[in-house]
């Protein structure tokens, strides 16, 4: 059992997220993809769609799922955006000292401790195969339903947000997430792995609805930062009817949207929600540099995508016009 205790300034600051990041997401779906075969009933159509793409280059990522207890947590050290490549920045960016943090705690696989602590200790050589095993396993597994993703998260997020303008933030924490998070004045029960005990003092607390997180929700915080805001991630498919519509939707919108664009492009403009140079679509797509350029000036031309320069390269951007045409609601795009 987790209780987290709240004071009525903690009340006064608790949000609800966009999103709890596309690096966590992927954590979570490649835990997912490994250890529910049978349990998790609502992700069966994605399970069976997704399995096997995982190749060798995901392998510095999936290798260090934890044997038990938690995982690593990708939204403190990568943050919480939507954007695979600037999460990937953010690991680049971050201290040995934070890697070691993240790192310490998790119960890896005897065969794994070397590769472990060998990113623990913040080389840049084995922090970019990391990097780059993580990148694979979101390309494989969670950037082709991450549109619909996002849209269910929305669709989520704005309930709670209705539930808090008619009642306040203790009537969205009484009917949030039940049976698995109970509201008690000042006490927030939730269902967890062991028994903790958060004071948030001030800090207040992020929630966060998340796609792949599967029954029991998630509580991350920086153990660096005394003053940052937990976060509680949700998980948002509890049965098989929800499971469905959200992947069976993803797969129609894929099929109309390659049928009206061609697949190539289809695809590119779903990377462009997160905005992307054109070297990184070329990446993300396996396509050549001139290629890639190519597509993205023909979704230009049409008003789906805009692109800016930013220092020495150019980024991509979905319109307003381009997020009708995926069928997801209008986001914050860069």
């Amino acid at each position: 059992m987790l209780r987290i205790h709240f004071t009525a300034e903690d009340l006064a600051r608790t949000r609800v997220a966009a999103t709890i990041g596309a690096a966590a997401e992927t954590m979570y779906g490649l835990r997912l993809l490994r250890d529910c075969a049978t349990a998790a009933l609502p992700f069966h159509p994605w399970r069976a769609t997704v399995r096997g793409r995982l190749g060798a280059s995901a392998r510095p990522f999936t290798s260090l799922l934890a044997v038990n207890g938690p995982d690593i947590d990708l939204t403190t050290l990568m943050g919480d955006t939507p954007s695979i490549e600037e999460g990937i920045d953010n690991l680049m960016r971050a201290s040995p000292a934070r890697l070691r943090t993240e790192l310490d705690h998790i119960a890896f696989h005897p065969s794994q401790l070397s590769w472990a602590r060998s990113l623990a200790e913040g080389g840049l050589e084995t922090r970019r195969h990391f990097a780059e095993g993580l990148a694979a396993c979101n390309e494989a597994i969670v950037a082709p339903y991450w549109s619909s993703a996002r849209s269910h998260v929305e669709g989520v997020r704005a309930a709670f947000a209705r539930t808090m303008l008619d009642g306040g933030v203790e009537r969205l924490l009484e009917g949030m997430c039940v049976p698995l998070v109970r509201w008690r004045a000042p006490v927030l029960e939730v269902r967890y792995h062991r028994h903790v005990d958060v004071r948030l003092a001030g800090r207040g607390l992020v929630i966060a609805p998340t796609v792949f997180l599967w029954r029991d929700p998630a509580l991350l915080w920086d153990p660096q930062d005394e003053a940052s805001t937990p976060t509680l991630a949700l998980p948002t498919i509890g049965d098989a009817k929800a499971g469905a519509a959200l992947w069976g939707a993803a797969e129609a919108a894929d099929r109309s949207l390659g049928a009206l664009l061609g697949r190539t492009r289809a695809a590119a403009l779903k990377v462009a929600t997160e905005g992307c140079s054109t070297t990184e679509l070329a990446r993300r797509l396996n396509l050549s540099v001139a290629a890639a350029s190519e597509h993205a000036t023909v979704l230009r031309n049409a008003n789906l995508i805009t692109t800016s320069r930013r220092g020495k390269s150019v980024v991509h951007t979905i319109t307003p016009l381009g997020t009708e045409l995926l069928g997801s609601p209008p986001a914050e795009h860069g």
